[in-house]
């Protein structure tokens, strides 16, 4: 990952947005900037310098894993990352940005109090967002494996599923064979959601039995170095009717229109727009109840939002979900969910399985 690359142009934004220096506390950006991994740390970018701030739990973590920050080791980060400031921009008066979607009032106050009247607070938001929207090579490198990672679960899930097992037993085997396979961790509480509970768009594995009849939707995805993935598919269990195997289709083509609209330049809204046509002609559409996809990165949800209204363009290398769904109360839901990667002419579907409707 080329962090000082990120830093140089965290530094020319300071110019964008008429500020002497940024106080990075949200820890995805922190990790995104510097490459630290701990549970906590404070950057200030400044116009001549980038340091991290961290406390003595992370003494040699932080000088093996930062090399394009200088590291400074503090019982309270936020505290000595004041100080420093004071200190640099002395004697005049100053702008300092904070990142204030991720930062508490309490903590605000904090550093308010320890800064001199000269130095004004000023809120920010989305600046390292922006960034971080567009992935770089290393980053979509990291992604691929994460996505390829999770979707091996779902080869788990198809030997697993079964009338009479519980949707927590189904959600643990995914998830033990995860750990097994290497990921740090589950991107998010593994959905497992059958029968009635399907039409629930975000049906936490509970203890109810799957039943006999009717669709499962699994929802999983795992992190592998800090990357996160993210997949949806959904089975059927017992024989397929007619009236199922059409709510299902009906799905898949909105979920392969809304693929088809991702293209440079055109606005998320109008990827979400293509998935909600196809659903509106077959006479589902207020049954998709939730927005097309989202971004996917060092977190499950980022920037861009792909849904309705929203006007971000697309642009190569970013990476989004697709994964409309349709959801009809106490009788069934599906939802088909892929990552695809932003390319200069379209789009590549980094999920590997297949979305034809399995019946188990």
């Amino acid at each position: 990952m080329d962090h000082k690359r990120r830093f140089a142009r965290i530094r020319h934004a300071l110019a964008v947005n008429k500020l002497d220096a940024l106080v990075v506390t949200h820890l995805p950006n922190v990790r995104y900037l510097s490459g630290f991994t701990g549970s906590s740390a404070v950057i200030v970018i400044s116009e001549s310098e980038n340091t991290l701030f961290t406390d003595g739990r992370y003494t040699v973590q932080a000088r093996q894993e930062v090399k394009a920050a200088r590291v400074l080791i503090s019982k309270n980060p936020l505290i000595k990352a004041a100080e420093l400031l004071t200190r640099e921009l002395h004697n005049r008066k100053v702008v300092i940005g904070v990142e204030s979607e991720h930062m508490t009032l309490g903590v605000r106050d904090s550093l308010v109090s320890v800064l001199p009247k000269r130095v004004r607070l000023k809120n920010t938001q989305g600046i390292v967002e922006w960034e971080r929207m567009v992935k770089d090579a290393d980053e979509i490198r990291a992604i691929r494996d994460a996505v390829l990672g999770g979707a091996r679960l779902f080869d788990v899930a198809l030997k697993t599923v079964r009338a009479g097992v519980l949707e927590t037993v189904v959600a643990a085997k995914m998830e033990h064979a995860a750990r097994i396979g290497g990921a740090e961790g589950m991107s998010f509480e593994t959905i497992i959601a059958s029968g009635k509970r399907s039409a629930l768009p975000h049906g936490r594995a509970s203890r109810q039995p799957i039943p006999s009849q009717g669709f499962v939707v699994c929802d999983f995805g795992v992190i592998l170095a800090g990357y996160c993935s993210d997949m949806t598919r959904t089975l059927y269990m017992g024989r397929v009717n007619g009236a199922a195997r059409r709510f299902y289709e009906a799905v898949r083509q909105a979920q392969l229109a809304a693929i088809a609209a991702v293209v440079p330049d055109v606005p998320v809204g109008e990827v979400d727009r293509a998935a909600r046509l196809v659903l509106k002609k077959a006479g589902l559409g207020q049954y998709f109840t939730h927005s097309t996809g989202h971004g996917v990165g060092l977190e499950i949800h980022e920037a861009p939002r792909v849904a309705a209204g929203q006007s971000e363009l697309l642009r190569p290398g970013m990476v989004i979900t697709i994964e409309p769904g349709a959801y009809i109360p106490n009788k069934w839901g599906v939802r088909i969910e892929d990552m695809v990667v932003v390319t200069d002419t379209g789009c590549e579907v980094l999920t590997p399985t297949s979305k034809e409707l399995i019946a188990v």
